[in-house]
């Protein structure tokens, strides 16, 4: 009997437990299960930055590395256009025609968008062309159809199936300045999948009278069928080539998030999408697809994106944490998130408490010597500094120092000021904008006894965000003379210089990490509380996994990849806790069977 050693030219290794890593396809014995194991290349969706505007319906066309979407609807029809860049959404040239129930194919510079509905319920014909930054007019549909499917190119487009008022089987293939027809789909249906070349499409799913699960092949003239899909639906998401296609979300008597993988012959189940939706713009290969928008119980700026790998992307997310003993907003906050410090606040009058978090819950420190709120902090739980703030008596410059016990008077700030923002340790702080009598752009320095001037901020602003470190110090978001900010500045130790803007303008912001690994969330938009997380890389920032509760002035600790957000409020002071996990990755182990 041939051995796994003559034939691979090794053995199989011996472990008491899972290697941390191994190369795909290597095979393991764990000794501790009585099991040999492998890692196995599959498909997984992961988290990418939100769209700007919320909605469904909508058209995708692109790679997930430079993608497009356009048109759907949000409170109404939208003509808004995004470009994606692998990682964050940017916003493009408008449609000329507002309208949903488009379809869309080409490249992010070479998009085709045709058919749709528009506000006043009518079907369209309409096509337009895009450039790269603008959309003109091209040859209409002989048929106005809506909830079509589309593949192809801008100069070689395909359009299938729909709805003309009933479900339509007409399929049409543009050159790139006119639609002619084309051979007819076998079963005629709306709201179907697509994919593919004009003469290679592939076209899965959809609504007859009913959710069908039909496979049909286009070679350029005519329609064959394929194999059916695993699961019946309609509304669902396209993207990929004819013999590897893939099809994600869609609506069957609920929103689901199956996947499933096409190979020119039949169908297969792949990762779930981490959000149940349909009416999502798509766009992609099998390997690396996107998924932007759709609808859930509501429209959803959420976007994904399908890697085929050997390793699976865990999302970041947020969980509960033990609740503060005193609910409270404005408060200050710092420290990790296993070993966390809140101190001060504002619950019906000005706090003094302080907590410390333990990683599961909070229990009682020393009190600050003056209550107050809206105050400056940083450091650790055993080495905390809180700084300026509103008392009781007005503006405080006072500094306290934490040693993990009690609270001791440090230096003055040379600033009386409030809705101040820190960052660094006890020994090397940073202390930035706030509010005296005007919005302030100055910062101050702190070598563990006394402050001294630093550089000034391009922005004067109140109550932003800060994170990092006297000599890498991070600013972001607050409030200017304009408003809500988004400004983004990063400090060298001397000078502060222009950064990535945040992608939702806010104050009141909780934060954590470092100048290249930095967090933002939650706080106050123009309207409304924000639940919104955004990670900075030292270039940019992305949207990642929202808050559980939308809180503003809450306090923050820790990382970017183990945050710690805890206390602010809702429309009361609240005792939240939330523990942020940033995302990670892991081997795909799989158990090798004989079944």
């Amino acid at each position: 009997m041939t051995t796994y050693k003559e034939i691979f030219g090794k053995y199989v290794k011996n472990y008491s437990s899972d290697p941390s890593s191994d190369a795909e396809g290597q095979i393991w014995y764990n000794s501790t299960s009585g099991t040999f194991k492998s890692v196995l290349a599959a498909g997984a969706w992961s988290a990418g930055g939100n769209l700007a505007t919320a909605r469904n319906n909508l058209a995708g066309a692109g790679t997930q590395t430079e993608g497009l979407a356009f048109g759907g609807f949000s409170t109404v029809n939208t003509d808004a256009t995004e470009e994606y860049n692998g990682s964050a959404w940017t916003v493009g040239g408008n449609l000329a025609t507002g309208r949903r129930y488009l379809a869309g194919c080409g490249i992010q510079t070479a998009g085709l968008g045709f058919g749709g509905r528009n506000l006043a319920n009518a079907f369209l014909a309409n096509t337009e062309e895009y450039d790269g930054s603008a959309w003109t007019g091209g040859g209409n549909l002989s048929t106005a159809t809506r909830e079509l499917a589309g593949a192809g190119t801008q100069t070689a487009g395909l359009a299938f199936g729909g709805s003309t008022g009933t479900a339509t089987a007409v399929t049409e293939e543009y050159d790139g300045s006119a639609w002619t027809a084309g051979g007819s789909l076998g079963t005629a249906r709306v709201a179907l999948g697509g994919c593919g070349l004009q003469t290679a499409g592939l076209a899965f799913g959809g609504i007859t009278t009913v959710n069908t699960a039909a496979t049909e092949e286009y070679d350029g003239s005519a329609w064959t069928a394929g194999g059916n899909l695993g699961t019946a639906r309609g509304r669902l998401g396209g993207a990929g080539i004819q013999t590897a296609g893939l099809a994600f979300g869609g609506l069957t008597t609920v929103v689901v998030t199956n996947t499933e993988e096409y190979n020119g012959t039949s169908w297969t189940a792949g990762g779930s999408l981490g959000t149940a939706r349909y009416g999502m713009g798509s766009a992609g290969t099998q390997t690396a697809g996107l998924a932007a928008g759709g609808y859930t119980t509501t429209q959803v700026a959420n976007t994904e994106e399908y890697n085929f790998s050997s390793l699976i992307t865990v999302p970041a997310a947020w969980a509960s944490g033990g609740n503060m003993g005193t609910a409270r907003t404005d408060l200050g906050g710092c420290g990790t998130q296993t070993a966390g410090l809140g101190f001060g606040g504002y619950v019906g009058g000005n706090q003094s408490a302080t907590e410390e978090y333990n990683g599961s819950a909070w229990t009682a420190g020393g009190s600050l010597s003056t209550a107050r709120s809206t105050l400056g902090d940083l450091g650790t739980q055993t080495a905390g500094l809180a700084f300026g703030g509103s008392s009781n008596t007005g503006l405080s410059n006072v500094t306290e120092e934490y040693d993990g016990s009690a609270w001791a008077g440090g230096g003055n700030l040379g600033t009386t000021r409030t809705q101040v923002a820190g960052a660094g340790i006890q020994t090397a702080g940073l202390g930035f904008g706030g509010y005296s009598t005007t919005y302030l752009n100055n910062t101050e320095e702190y070598d563990g006894s006394a402050w001294t001037a630093g550089g000034t901020l391009s922005t004067a602003r109140t109550n932003s965000g800060g994170a990092g470190t006297q000599t890498a110090g991070l600013a972001f978001g607050g409030e200017a003379s304009t408003g809500k900010s988004s400004a983004t500045e990063e400090y060298d130790g001397s000078s502060w210089t222009a950064g990535g803007n945040l992608n939702t303008a806010r104050n009141a912001i909780g934060s954590a990490g470092t100048q290249t690994a930095g967090l933002a969330f939650g706080g106050y938009t123009a309207t409304v509380n924000s639940n919104s997380t955004e990670e900075y890389n030292g270039t940019s920032w992305t949207n990642s996994t929202n808050l559980t509760t939308a809180i503003g002035g809450l306090a923050g600790a820790g990382t970017q990849t183990a945050g710690l957000a805890f206390g602010g409020r809702t429309t009361v002071p609240v005792a939240n806790t939330e523990e942020y996990t940033g995302a990670f990755t892991l081997d795909n182990v799989k158990t090798i069977t004989t079944s």
